[in-house]
């Protein structure tokens, strides 16, 4: 007997929204079914012609849905999943879960008493490169590990803040490190393990704005290790973002879509993905294939029941390392990862 279609309803539907909904074309077992946001044409154009417009909170309780998929602005992430947890829904979120500690521990809560999947949208984890990296490493591979650094260097012109001022806003979500260093912040900690502690510096260089633009940070991995982070918005004109390994057996870096080094004796670096690439100047560059690889995965979880790796309780690591570089930055004090914070007080 076939497995039942399962229906998903997007939550705020423009740029990255719609990347979801091209995505989903790629996945079997599921339907965009409501959508929340957006121009009128957006779902169809997107591929779901027949998908419902609705304000937000009746997409969360429409009978055809079973999975909300929270594009809004950040400051909406936190809010708008619980809400689709409560109404019984599956829920996956944008980057980042939430930019409040207590509030992704919250949904690790009602993930866990409610039996629905909350998912951070984890994308870069499936490209090959990555996970033939996290298997090596998980092997032991590279030996122990001594360093692991990831730089994010893009440009942002005026023009995409002016189309969405919350990206303007330290309250709202917006800042290079929270906003567009996320995903590699994710990938070195989803590598390395855990961060016992933090010191950061930002600065807002390129434009007069209340969110950063430059973040820099040094992290202490549990296992010894030692790690860099540098994201910018404010480095025309931009790069493609890099992530570095470097274990007592080996070093290996990787680009977007790209193998840049891998020095590892004796095993062979793997295939790159060609249909990956940076959103080093243009955020809209980044292609649907990740995303598609993503949800097929999700889809698997919620009908398995098996655990999804970057579900609410891993997801409560990355954003008290992201609020932990935050508050070391805004306090100038070397900071430890631990106990419940909001975003600027790791606790």
């Amino acid at each position: 007997m076939a497995a039942a279609t399962l229906g998903v309803g997007i939550v705020g539907l423009g740029s990255i929204g719609a990347t979801h909904a091209r995505a989903l074309r790629d996945v079997e077992g599921v339907e965009v079914r409501a959508v929340s946001g957006g121009a009128p044409d957006a779902a169809a154009a997107a591929g779901w012609p027949d998908a419902v417009r609705l304000p937000p909170d009746e997409v969360l309780r429409h009978p055809g849905v079973d999975v909300v998929a929270v594009c809004a602005p950040t400051q909406w992430h936190a809010p708008l999943a619980v809400a689709a947890v409560e109404a019984g829904r599956h829920v996956v979120v944008e980057k980042p879960l939430t930019t409040d500690v207590a509030d992704a521990v919250r949904l690790a809560v009602l993930q866990r008493e409610r039996g629905r999947l909350v998912a951070m949208v984890a994308q870069r984890r499936f490209e090959p490169e990555y996970a033939a990296l996290k298997s090596l490493a998980d092997a032991g591979g590279l030996g122990a590990m001594r360093l692991g650094t990831t730089h994010v260097h893009w440009y942002r012109d005026d023009a995409y803040y002016a189309a969405a001022p919350w990206r303007t806003s330290m309250a709202g979500g917006g800042g290079s490190l929270l906003n567009q260093g996320v995903h590699n912040v994710d990938l070195l900690r989803w590598l390395c393990g855990p961060v016992e502690e933090v010191t950061a510096q930002y600065a807002t260089l390129g434009r007069d704005m209340d969110a950063e633009d430059t973040t820099v940070a040094t992290l202490r991995f549990a296992s010894g290790a030692l790690g860099l982070v540098s994201t910018s918005t404010a480095t025309p004109p931009g790069a493609p973002a890099t992530l570095a390994l470097h274990g007592s057996a080996g070093v290996v870096e990787l680009g977007q879509g790209e193998v840049l080094r891998w020095d590892v004796p004796g095993v062979p670096a793997p295939s790159s993905d060609g249909h990956v690439a940076s959103g080093a100047a243009d955020p809209l560059a980044i292609g649907v294939a990740g995303h598609a690889r993503m949800w097929r995965a999700i889809v698997e979880a919620i009908g398995s029941g098996e655990r999804y790796g970057a579900d609410a309780q891993d997801a409560v690591d990355t954003v008290r390392l992201l609020c932990g570089i935050y508050e070391a930055a805004r306090s100038g004090t070397r900071v430890r990862l631990t106990g419940p914070s909001r975003r600027g007080t790791a606790g």
